[in-house]
């Protein structure tokens, strides 16, 4: 295959202004599908389900079955539309979006098209160096998700050389919340940024909400990033491409960074774009044609006949107005000045997403610096060599359990790592792994002492270069005690003790 031509980005800005858009899906934590009962559990029951076992016949498209629209799903739209900004419809209506794909099995997508329940509104999503930038939002509506296609015998898990295809309809059904971005002008050179900061401030706001657990690797959030060009001074929008599902923040930049490379290109080569889906490719950092992009006319929609319009009373737009959460960015610059951090310090827990472990582990009792060591540190060291998030790891509270044990005295920092490793694998509480593996400090001055003249006896020049006045020469006999005691004696109280027998 060959290699596809990239502008540098820098000549790339100075070429063309780039125009960006994006449609986001949020997959609704309900406990039940959009239209029908088959259930719609949590992260880990929902993978490890077997296939075509959450479903019901609406899910199928069997004959005479009729959707129901799931109420705590409308309730979640209306709260996530409002915390964009929106308005909320007095009356919204369903409609059929027309489309033949084997993981549809109804030939058609209940979607809403021109009578969104949430129009007009605009969020404000923070630069990593502060700057703020309001995206404005065109609508956000309610949708079902299709199921899932695995292609099979092929080398690359895609469609194009696959012997055959399974079908999973267990996604089908699944609530939806897409979001529709008006066009963005104005990004330049940060458009990559804006990208990946639109979508992080997407994924703070609906887990703020409790209404998706919002975890892109997951697919319970979808990016589709739309990205054009247009020559300096040119008042025409240029042709968009429609990079699909990109699933983390670091791919979003990405893809736009890259597209407008690939498509500064091919307009300096005197090509044209081609408005089609792309798909992205994490293992090579580039895109790869889908499909010719369908515009609305394409799809037939017209009003699902089934279903009444949504129409909210006034009191309940009100009551969820009210139990909105403080919005993502005035909250991360409270919590900034509330712990202390520096810019960096607190940048380093927003990038690994760990914004509400570190606030869970100070209400439950650690300090604001030792939250943050823990989860920026060991806790997400592990996470990245198992290949899991750092919050399916370990509990806030017992982070701040730990902690407290080390506050007291109980265990030093390595004896700490080895607990919590313990705690990772299952084997309980801190103090339940401390006691089953014995691993507190050692108090007993007893104890220490009877070490510390093992030591010495064993190292009598050592002995007699203290006695000369040579302190430092006490760091043998310290190592010495801590190997014997197996990490498990205070560093500190052994120096005090070896100081002393020396001087006797």
């Amino acid at each position: 295959m060959a290699t596809t031509k990239l502008m540098d980005f820098d000549k790339a800005l100075e070429l063309f202004e780039p125009v960006l858009g994006f449609e986001v899906h949020v997959e609704l934590n309900t406990n039940t599908k959009m239209f029908s009962d088959a259930p719609n559990p949590a992260n880990e029951a929902f993978h490890s389900a077997a296939p075509n076992t959450l479903i019901a016949p609406v899910d199928l498209g069997l004959p005479g079955s009729l959707p129901v629209v799931n109420e705590t799903a409308i309730r979640s739209s209306i709260s996530l539309g409002l915390a964009l900004g929106c308005s909320i419809a007095e009356s919204s209506r369903f409609a059929r979006k027309n489309y033949f794909y084997p993981d549809l099995g109804k030939n058609y997508q209940i979607s809403q098209y021109d009578e969104p329940i949430a129009f007009e509104g605009s969020v404000e999503v923070e630069l990593e160096d502060g700057t703020l930038v309001t995206i404005p939002i065109e609508r956000a509506h309610m949708e079902e998700d299709a199921g899932k296609l695995t292609h099979m015998g092929g080398a690359t898990g895609r469609i194009q050389g696959a012997e055959y295809s399974l079908v999973d309809y267990n996604r089908a059904g699944v609530p939806l919340v897409e979001i529709v971005t008006k066009v963005i002008f104005g990004a330049e050179h940060r458009a990559p940024e804006v990208a990946k900061a639109y979508v992080s401030t997407i994924r703070d706001i609906v887990r703020s909400l409790g209404i998706s657990e919002a975890r892109l690797e997951r697919g319970n959030l979808r990016c589709d990033a739309n990205v054009s060009l247009r020559p300096r001074g040119a008042e025409k929008l240029g042709t968009r491409t429609e990079t699909k599902n990109v699933n983390s923040m670091r791919s979003v930049e990405r893809a736009v960074r890259y597209e407008i490379q690939r498509q500064a290109q091919i307009l300096a080569d005197g090509g044209t774009i081609t408005q089609e889906t792309r798909h992205w490719h994490e293992d090579t950092g580039t895109t790869s044609p889908g499909r010719p992009k369908s515009d609305a006319d394409d799809y037939r929609y017209f009003p699902e006949p089934d279903l009444l319009p949504v129409q909210p009373a006034p009191e309940l737009i009100e009551e969820l107005r009210a139990a909105l959460p403080e919005q993502p960015v005035a909250r991360r610059r409270r919590l900034k000045a509330d712990w202390g951090f520096t810019d960096l310090e607190f940048q380093d827990v927003r990038n690994g997403g760990l914004i509400d472990e570190v606030e869970a582990t100070i209400a439950a009792g650690a300090t604001p610096a030792t939250a943050r060591k823990w989860w920026t540190g060991e806790i997400s060291r592990l996470a990245n060599a198992q290949e899991k998030d750092a919050a399916a790891l370990i509990s806030p509270q017992n982070v701040a359990a730990l902690q407290l044990l080390v506050d007291a005295g109980t265990l030093t920092d390595k004896l700490a790592r080895q607990v919590l490793e313990g705690v990772i694998a299952g084997e309980g509480t801190p103090q339940e792994v401390v006691d089953a593996r014995g691993l507190a400090v050692v108090s007993d001055d007893g104890a220490l002492i009877a070490a510390i003249d093992e030591a010495l006896a064993a190292q009598p020049d050592v002995l007699a270069k203290i006695q000369d006045g040579k302190v430092q020469a006490a760091g043998a006999v310290i190592g010495a005690v801590m190997k014997s005691m197996k990490g498990q004696a205070d560093a500190a109280r052994v120096r005090e003790l070896v100081l002393e027998r020396a001087a006797q």
